[in-house]
């Protein structure tokens, strides 16, 4: 599995009640998406930066997410061009379910 953190900067008028409405309306579009396992929305007020961590079944399928269409998506929506980077994830540790997925990079 890989694990991408996509960050982008916010204007200074952007609180945290006003990122999570952004967030909210975008959230359907990630719900039941080809490849995504998971994502969580970030937010930071002391930098002003929003953005994503999301866990996928590959590569691959995050880059097919991330073209060029998603990027002018999100820098028209948040003010500002996404940066993205991407981590091999070959351990899980998920409290929820009680398990440790060891081979989550195969």
């Amino acid at each position: 599995m890989i694990t991408a953190v996509v960050r982008f900067k916010l204007p200074a008028t952007i609180d945290a009640a006003k990122a999570a409405e952004l967030f909210k309306g975008s959230a359907p579009k990630y719900q039941g998406l080809k490849g995504l396992v998971r994502k969580y929305y970030l937010f930071d007020a002391a930098s002003h930066t929003g953005g994503g961590c999301y866990l996928w079944e590959s590569r691959e399928a995050a880059e097919r997410v991330y073209n060029a269409e998603w990027r002018k998506m999100i820098t028209e929506r948040y003010g500002s061009p996404p940066e993205i980077s991407y981590f091999e994830t070959p351990v899980i540790v998920d409290n929820t379910t009680g398990k440790t997925i060891l081979d989550a990079a195969e």
